[in-house]
């Protein structure tokens, strides 16, 4: 069983969250990100790996991490064709990296939200599991159905959009508002917000690419 590849970015970053998925067994390998360095560097924890522009992060911690702990650094120009966050995941998936959470994915800038959102689907394609986690919600991307148990849950509720179309026969059973065999078209919001009604909820549909986020207060 492969152990986790964490990548650490820019956005928000609750210490009382993130911290014990980076102190955690396992977790092997760790990837700062611009200025997620920063944090990384506040709470002394080194790297395996920086990559990023580094145009918000002290440029101190950059060559602290340079000179001081001998980390691998992959700089890169600020006008470039991919984010810094794309360009670890990408690291990641050139390092065979089978299970890769993204923290510091979400955040103020909806934009960068939705990037990094799209970057997870460069992760399945390649074979990986990527996801976006912070202390209210856990992102990933399905082509293939899944079976979700009241006792695994990140949160309360969870929410499914269309990414790639048609999603065709999309079915939920098990939940407070089940479904089945539904066309789920481009802005579709009938998926927002539903909630265990059993232990399982099973999710199928036959072809298409679905977000599910799930979510808590």
């Amino acid at each position: 069983m492969s152990k986790r590849t964490v990548i650490v970015s820019g956005g928000i970053l609750e210490k009382e969250f993130v911290l014990p998925i980076l102190q955690s067994e396992e977790t092997e390998f760790i990837i700062g990100v611009d200025k997620g360095l920063q944090f990384l560097y506040e709470n002394e924890i080194k790297p395996d790996y920086i990559v990023g522009d580094f145009d918000s992060v002290p440029r101190e911690i950059v060559e602290y991490y340079r000179t001081e702990e001998n980390v691998p650094i992959r700089e890169f120009n600020p006008v470039k064709d991919a984010s810094d966050t794309e360009i670890a995941l990408r690291l990641c998936l050139g390092l065979r990296r089978k299970e890769i959470y993204i923290l510091g994915g979400t955040g103020n800038r909806i934009d960068h939200l939705w990037a990094n959102i799209q970057c997870l689907n460069i992760a399945l394609a390649a074979g990986s599991e990527a996801m976006i986690l912070d202390s209210h919600n856990r992102i990933r991307i399905l082509e293939h159905g899944i079976t979700l148990t009241r006792a695994e849950a990140f949160g309360k509720y969870f929410s499914v959009f269309p990414l790639e179309l048609p999603v065709e026969d999309f079915s939920i059973s098990g939940a407070k508002y089940p479904l089945q065999n539904h066309l789920l078209s481009a802005g579709d919001s009938l998926c927002v917000s539903n909630e265990f009604a059993e232990d399982e909820v099973k999710i199928s549909f036959v072809c298409g690419k679905v977000i599910l986020m799930e979510t808590r207060d």
